[in-house]
């Protein structure tokens, strides 16, 4: 059985970062430049945010953390977003989600131009992928697939099962799977048989919320089995949703949590982050 190991690849993947965004300095005279928009004082949304400043902050590109009142209106947010988009310094635009009630999140997300889009969530993008063709993607889905890339895991060919279809991970991460000539199969709350899907699937992704969704009763001895999953237990604890002590005797592979996914999510942003950057400079360039 092998852990996929997503803590250990994303610190390869920094190095990498560092060197290239080195080389991008040199030849442009200015480092890639991410903004990241944080409305209110939601605490998870406050760690996160604080991990990924201090990424970038590691591998040389300027980190602007945007924070605003969790009353501002939509049409302030959309305001700030404008400028930030007409800003040459700013390479990439995320915005922190969730946003408070009363904000659109669809049209906050549209707001951003398309080519700073780093996560991936504008429309534009989200097109462009379906299509196969070239774009943003978000970050923790590239992440799953740079992971099962790294350990050598074939995905053309196989029969892939997704739990989970929200625009952040569930749909982003099928439409990455096809693209990459798997067999796709969506499943969700109001799949009928969930387990009778996992038993015909050589990867498992999971991204449903629930921890102990998956058993190891439901898995084939060799599949390999992604958790996107984080949940918090009573006593404190974190974990997927996967069954990890018992799925991981019978699994293939198999990703931690935490320090499986996760950690690929922030490598992967800093990653388009540069790709955005470079593609800008080009743009002006030709």
């Amino acid at each position: 059985m092998i852990i996929l190991d997503g803590k250990s690849l994303s610190k390869k993947q920094m190095g990498l970062l560092q060197t290239q965004v080195q080389d991008f300095v040199s030849a442009h005279g200015m480092a890639p430049g991410l903004a990241v928009i944080l409305v209110g004082g939601d605490p998870a949304s406050q760690v996160y945010v604080s991990h990924k400043h201090r990424a970038c902050q590691q591998v040389g590109m300027v980190s602007q953390v945007i924070r605003q009142p969790d009353h501002i209106s939509q049409k302030e947010l959309l305001s700030l977003i404008d400028r930030l988009n007409e800003d040459e310094k700013v390479h990439g635009i995320l915005i922190q989600l969730p946003l408070p009630a009363g904000i659109d999140s669809e049209k906050v997300l549209a707001h951003v131009a398309f080519e700073k889009d780093v996560d991936g969530f504008h429309p534009y993008n989200t097109g462009r992928l379906f299509r196969d063709q070239e774009s943003m993607v978000p970050c923790t889905p590239l992440g799953v697939m740079v992971l099962l890339k790294e350990y050598g895991i074939a995905v053309e060919g196989a029969n892939v099962v997704v739990i989970g279809k929200s625009n952040i991970v569930g749909k982003p991460m099928a439409a990455l799977m096809m693209n990459a000539g798997a067999t796709v199969s969506v499943c969700h709350s109001k799949t009928k048989d969930l387990t009778s899907f996992c038993q015909q699937a050589d990867i498992i992704v999971s991204a449903a919320g629930r921890p102990d969704l998956i058993r190891a009763n439901m898995i084939r001895p060799d599949a390999v089995v992604i958790d996107v999953g984080i949940n918090r237990r009573p006593d404190g604890k974190l974990v997927g949703d996967v069954a990890f002590d018992e799925v991981s005797q019978k699994a293939r592979a198999i990703t931690p949590v935490p320090g499986g996914v996760g950690p690929m999510t922030i490598a992967m942003l800093l990653t388009s982050t540069l790709r955005a950057a470079q593609l800008q400079i080009q743009g002006k360039i030709s």
